[in-house]
């Protein structure tokens, strides 16, 4: 098996595992396939990355190779941007619990715009800048009651969803009527984002419909859409996306039309894919350990876990995997990836079938680009895998393997 023309096995021998790996050209084809796409004569556009997906300086600084802009939630990020010498008048600082400390520092940075989520934010930004002579690009997110079909905990827009202002609110008045009063601020427009892992077209077309009708409620011009992101990726042969190019096109399409028939113009159009980005051009290496067999399951256990992903056990997310130099022998063992932490719910496979494995086979879970890195910890005192990017037979180490001196290193006695 290769990954960017390079050899899996290699991989393991020079970075251990569990290993993070990612194809770098397959993330610049999905790039490209979403700016070739995502296009208009009528107004400008934009594609953001949402760096919650994959928060690295190398991905950071491949963004911005690539021309992207960024979405950062926290100070945390913001600062890995900069670090990154990314662009930072490109940076759009979101989030629903902003701190003072955290505004500040994107205004030292030059960050250049803000998604704000609620009116508390805005009479904050009116304490936090009045003395500063710092600049945001405003936009407000707003939550337009569309709950996409997905898991409960990744659905941003029901009625009562932590993120942003209710599209029936009052509040979204008075916030612009304070965005346009302020010195620091330029009210560019509106935000959304119905959820996460997609394959639904609809939501996405009321999303854009419900947000022009909002503007129409107001007497002047917007400049800026900002229509989020949520394109689902396929984990397993159960996931069916929409092709890229084609949801690129949809998009584009379902505006101008709003465009034509309200006489509302934007002159930019944005949006944040982050998963669809990252997600299918991961894969995390294991190396297989003891093998156990009871009443009614049988065993795999791999040398990591839900410290390095999370997502079986928070969202019952699925992948699928496969036993390397094995790929193409018959698959009849029943089995559980079961990781080696100390929790029941330590699952990253329930049920799939694979060939007879042994003790050191090396085991590849695909399509986790996504929020595995960013999501690991270090439960159980487990170490966080070194991550690799390769990219047409070369290899580049984006961040080394934990040792247990970096473990311990901010702990005292």
């Amino acid at each position: 098996m290769r990954i960017g023309n390079v050899d899996v096995k290699e991989l393991v021998r020079d970075y251990q595992t569990p290993l993070y790996v990612y194809d770098e050209g397959k993330i610049k084809s999905v790039v490209k396939e979403f700016k070739d796409n995502f296009k208009s004569d009528n107004f400008s556009t934009d594609v953001l990355f949402a760096c919650k997906a994959l928060d690295c300086l190398y991905m950071y600084n491949l963004a911005n190779k690539l021309g992207l802009c960024l979405d950062c939630v926290t100070g945390g990020e913001i600062y890995g941007a900069y670090k990154a010498g990314f662009n930072m008048k490109n940076v759009f600082f979101h989030g629903n619990n902003k701190s003072e400390d955290e505004i500040l520092m994107a205004g030292k940075y030059g960050v250049g715009n803000i998604i704000i989520d609620n009116l508390d934010e805005v009479k904050m930004l009116e304490e936090v800048l009045k003395d500063t002579d710092y600049h945001f690009n405003v936009m407000m997110r707003i939550n337009i009651g569309v709950s996409a079909h997905t898991h409960q905990y990744i659905i941003t827009a029901h009625p009562d969803s932590k993120f942003g202002f209710f599209i029936e609110s009052e509040d979204i008045f008075t916030a612009v009527e304070m965005i346009k009063k302020n010195k620091n601020l330029s009210f560019k427009g509106f935000h959304s984002h119905i959820g996460s892992q997609i394959f639904d077209k609809e939501g996405f077309l009321i999303a854009v419909s419900k947000l022009f009708g909002l503007m129409a409620k107001f007497d002047f011009e917007f400049e800026w859409l900002n229509l989020g992101g949520g394109f689902g990726i396929k984990y397993t042969d159960e996931d069916k996306p929409i092709p890229y190019d084609e949801v690129s096109k949809m998009l584009i399409d379902k505006v101008n039309e709003e465009m034509k028939s309200t006489g509302i113009k934007i002159s930019r159009l944005l949006i944040e894919p982050g998963r669809s980005i990252v997600g299918e051009a991961g894969y995390t290496l294991y190396t297989i350990g003891q093998l156990k067999k009871t009443k009614n399951k049988m065993y795999y256990f791999i040398d990591g876990g839900m410290s390095d992903n999370i997502r079986p056990a928070l969202y019952q997310a699925k992948y699928a995997c496969d036993v390397v130099d094995k790929e193409s022998s018959e698959k009849k063992n029943l089995v559980c990836i079961a990781g080696k932490c100390c929790e029941s719910g330590d699952v990253i496979i329930e049920d799939i079938l694979l060939p007879e494995a042994k003790k050191n086979d090396i085991l590849v879970v695909y399509s986790t680009g996504a929020y595995g890195y960013s999501m690991s910890s270090n439960y159980n005192k487990m170490l966080k895998p070194a991550m690799v990017f390769v990219d047409n037979g070369n290899v580049k180490l984006a961040c080394k393997r934990q040792s247990y001196d970096d473990l311990y290193a901010n702990e005292e006695i």
